[in-house]
């Protein structure tokens, strides 16, 4: 039984083994699962561009004439060399073409099917699992540490060095498709080009989702206590295109959680316990940052800023010429409240 442990993916897919020729590659990470099928494509053939080396084939092909792969795996290669076949999955099921191969693997053809998230009890899945000349491979989507490794690979290669806040940042913006997160990641590479390291300024500026990032950034600032730099931020939101109605309707929710994790504080919660009650879950790079606030904030208080933050909210719906002076004045109201040491 061979099913390949998330850890291991890659350093197998680097080097398959060799006594395994047919491998499938599934996962809801669509970028991750194209990456490591074609890598491992690559290193079963001497050019992917020749059509003699590598056979493509569609599997909802394979479910009506099964024998097709059966009889393309074990073809001799007319001028020598390693061969390939790369089998993008579809809607039917070729689980039985897979079936006769796996009786009767080929010796000189690397079999690798591509496919997408396979439940447990999918017929593939579990023909490959269950082989000993077969492995399945999971492409799960990469969890923080995952993605610093990215990162640093990635921005190495651009001859690059990024700052450690530049980084934090950029782990909470990317994420869910390996494809769509190493382009990110390239595409700040290019923007920073020239320059010896990578800043949060670099990442505020290129990356898909920087609003959300300045976003949280004026909101820590502020529950923080810390007036210059929410008055520094809050404009840096306006300048990134972020309205001041985003920026008091992102804090209000925010000191809605406040409240109910002090809540669960003062009822005797340990505040770690309490920072899993914000949704969505706090980002690690923040953590530190709200748990401190936390501690300097009684629910009294925070009620009180709620009731701020929510007058703030009306009157710029209310008049939105006035929106920016709003928005501004309400988070300063909020921080110079934060800096009190009365309980």
């Amino acid at each position: 039984m061979v099913a390949i442990k998330a850890q291991d993916a890659d350093s197998f897919a680097a080097r398959p083994d060799p006594a395994r020729p047919i491998v499938l590659v599934y996962g809801p990470d669509t970028g991750l699962v194209r990456e490591r099928a074609e890598r491992i494509v690559r290193g079963s053939v001497d050019d992917i561009n020749d059509p003699f080396a590598l056979v493509r084939m569609e599997g909802d092909d394979l479910s009506s004439n099964g024998s097709r792969l059966f009889e393309e795996a074990h073809t001799m290669p007319l001028f020598g060399g390693k061969r390939a076949i790369w089998i993008k999955s579809g809607s039917r099921n070729f689980a039985p073409a897979v079936e006769v191969l796996v009786k009767a693997p080929p010796k000189d053809c690397r079999v690798v099917i591509e496919a997408g998230d396979l439940r447990k009890t999918s017929p593939l899945r579990t023909l490959c699992e269950k082989s000993s000349v077969a492995a399945a491979i999971p492409c799960y989507a990469d969890d923080e540490r995952g993605l610093v490794r990215l990162i640093d690979q990635e921005v190495a290669a651009a001859k690059l060095s990024i700052a450690p806040e530049a980084r934090a940042a950029l782990v909470s913006l990317i994420g869910g498709d390996r494809q769509a997160s190493r382009n990110e990641i390239r595409k700040l590479a290019l923007y920073a080009h020239g320059k010896e390291r990578i800043e949060i300024d670099d990442v505020l500026a290129v990356v898909a989702d920087a609003s959300s990032l300045a976003l949280d950034a004026v909101v820590d600032a502020a529950f923080a206590g810390r007036t210059g730099e929410t008055e520094a931020q809050f404009a840096r939101a306006l300048d990134a295109g972020t309205s001041s109605g985003t920026v008091v309707s992102a804090a209000l929710r925010h000191v809605g959680q406040m409240h109910k994790a002090r809540l669960a504080i003062e009822g005797g919660e340990r505040t770690e316990t309490a920072l899993y009650s914000f949704v969505p879950p706090i980002h690690f790079s923040r953590r530190n940052s709200i748990q401190s606030a936390l501690s300097g904030w009684t629910a009294a208080r925070l009620a009180r800023a709620m009731d701020v933050l929510a007058d703030a909210m009306l009157n710029v719906r209310r008049t939105p010429a006035l929106a920016d002076a709003l928005g501004q004045r309400a988070l300063l109201r909020v921080a110079m409240t934060a800096k009190r040491d009365d309980r």
